[in-house]
């Protein structure tokens, strides 16, 4: 019988965490999925943990490392349900998360994208609520702007969304040249050619303090041919431009404290200033020994359960 969904776990080296996130998915409320797990070389005890689950849905699928786009294009390749579901191996689903992505798929079945609210994990005690740039209340909705709306935290989260298999097939799949951002990429190719649908309800953590292994390479370089692929976009769409310009201060701050000062001249340099509020247009041109010494201070802060963010 043909599942409702196929949810893919793509799995490098993450041993201390893959019981947790698997045993989630089989605890889910909705019943009616399968699980790929596609292994992407791993060197540690991730696979003889994924093994001692003995649950007939999960299928185990190994390749040598080629990268977390390569991982999720196989396994949602091989995937029998009508929907694909993602979670990367150290994230955490609430037994409710496949249940809601389902009445959103029933709500708004022409959508293209389904996306469940999310919470953040700073450290392991301090975690906050997923902040979006649109208004919304308690239940589904398509959103209006989607471009606009991800100016704060993104509306599409890799562990906290689905998408029809065949709409996956249309916009071209997880673009394996890319080291890094490669799940922005495929948000931004849904939205531009399908409405995205959104609920409100938490249904998902991500722990933002576990570093992100399976990237096999994260370079800057990456990040900003990434956001310059979309220029021809842009130019045409006012929305796509503000975000993308919220990726490029970003990626300059970043760079900055980096030393990477070319990036961040280049980066700076095609931001249009006014997508920018007060505080990014301060920090943006505030000295690095400034910004290494805020983050400093932000770490701080976090440990005593505040937040600050420099982009509201």
């Amino acid at each position: 019988m043909t599942p409702f969904f196929s949810v893919i776990i793509p799995l490098y080296n993450k041993a201390k965490f893959i019981e947790e996130t698997l045993q989630s998915v089989i605890n889910q409320d909705f019943l009616d999925f399968e699980i790929i797990i596609v292994d992407d070389g791993s060197t540690d005890q991730s696979i003889e943990i994924v093994k001692q689950f003995k649950d007939e849905r999960i299928v185990l699928i190994q390749q040598e490392n080629k990268g977390v786009s390569e991982a999720r294009n196989n396994g949602i390749s091989i995937a029998k349900g009508q929907f694909i579901a993602l979670i990367d191996a150290d994230d955490y689903w609430y037994k409710n998360h496949l249940n809601v992505l389902k009445q959103q798929i029933t709500q708004f079945p022409n959508a293209g994208l389904y996306c469940n609210n999310y919470e953040i994990y700073l450290d392991k005690n301090t975690k906050r609520d997923a902040n979006f740039n649109f208004n919304y209340g308690t239940d589904s909705l398509i959103v209006k702007d989607f471009f606009r709306g991800n100016i704060i935290n993104s509306i599409a989260w890799t562990s906290a969304v689905a998408f029809s298999k065949d709409k996956f097939d249309a916009v071209g799949e997880f673009n394996i040249n890319l080291d890094t951002s490669e799940d922005l990429d495929l948000w931004i190719k849904f939205a531009l050619k399908y409405e995205v649908a959104f609920n409100p309800t938490i249904t998902m953590a991500y722990k933002y303090y576990i570093p992100d292994s399976l990237t096999k390479k994260e370079t800057n370089l990456i990040r900003l041919n990434f956001i310059n692929s979309y220029s021809k976009e842009e130019a045409n769409n006012a929305a796509l431009k503000h975000y993308l310009d919220i990726n490029r201060y970003a990626l300059a701050i970043r760079c900055k404290v980096l030393k990477e000062f070319s990036i961040y001249k280049t980066a700076k340099r095609q931001i249009l200033l006014s997508n920018l509020n007060f505080k990014q247009k301060l920090l943006l041109y505030s000295p690095r020994i400034m910004l290494v010494v805020l983050k400093k201070i932000q770490t701080v802060l976090i440990k005593n359960n505040i937040y600050i963010s420099a982009f509201k």
